[in-house]
């Protein structure tokens, strides 16, 4: 592949990533809830979505949306009764900073897999890597060594691209660090889970 097939995939997946969407909505509530850190191991469970997709795209698997489209569909309602587990979760979280934090610090692969599972049934991700890729990258000039490099390419963009919506929550929950502020933000950060939740699950595939 050429750098300027590398760059339109990077500028697309930036533009795309960048517009809040479900995904976006659950990093901020759940860094609202919990802070950054805890909140990070979700955000690469998207970038790792993202990369499963865009490799069935690449492997010429675009068909499977088609043939096994109720996969599709169990994944998304997988997704969004788990950000409903999520938000109930914050919802009755205890109401002290050092509460949150050690309840947090305990669900970093739970975190991650629902980072993983809000990917997999976004149809926002499944639009842009089944039916927009295509006609960004000549597929068929992908090879081992250019996969690797939008593997890496893809990482980076949304870590570079999404991070600042969570350190900005992460910052806003430190300001407010009384025992009723905190239940406040963690009651938002629950109703911004339960919304997310209910975007991805309404959205049709």
């Amino acid at each position: 592949m050429e750098f300027s097939s590398f760059l339109t995939y990077t500028v697309a997946l930036a533009i795309a990533a960048v517009i809040p969407g479900p995904g976006v909505i659950a990093l901020v509530a759940r860094a609202l809830g919990s802070g950054f850190g805890p909140t990070f191991p979700m955000l690469l469970g998207i970038a790792t979505g993202d990369a499963l997709y865009l490799a069935a795209t690449i492997l010429g698997l675009a068909w499977l949306a088609t043939e096994f489209s109720t996969i599709l569909i169990v994944l998304k309602y997988v997704g969004a009764a788990y950000l409903i587990y999520m938000a109930w979760g914050f919802w009755q979280a205890g109401i002290t900073a050092d509460t949150i934090k050690s309840k947090s610090a305990q669900g970093a692969f739970q975190s991650y897999m629902a980072g993983l599972l809000v990917t997999l049934g976004n149809p926002k991700a499944i639009i842009f890597y089944l039916a927009l890729l295509p006609n960004l990258l000549n597929l068929s000039a992908i090879t081992a060594p250019d996969f690797v490099i939008l593997v890496v390419l893809t990482f980076g963009v949304l870590i570079v691209t999404i991070s600042p919506y969570i350190l900005m929550a992460g910052k806003a929950r430190l300001l407010l660090q009384t025992p009723r502020a905190l239940k406040t933000m963690n009651r938002f950060a629950a109703t911004c889970l339960a919304g997310a939740a209910l975007a991805i699950a309404s959205r049709s595939n």
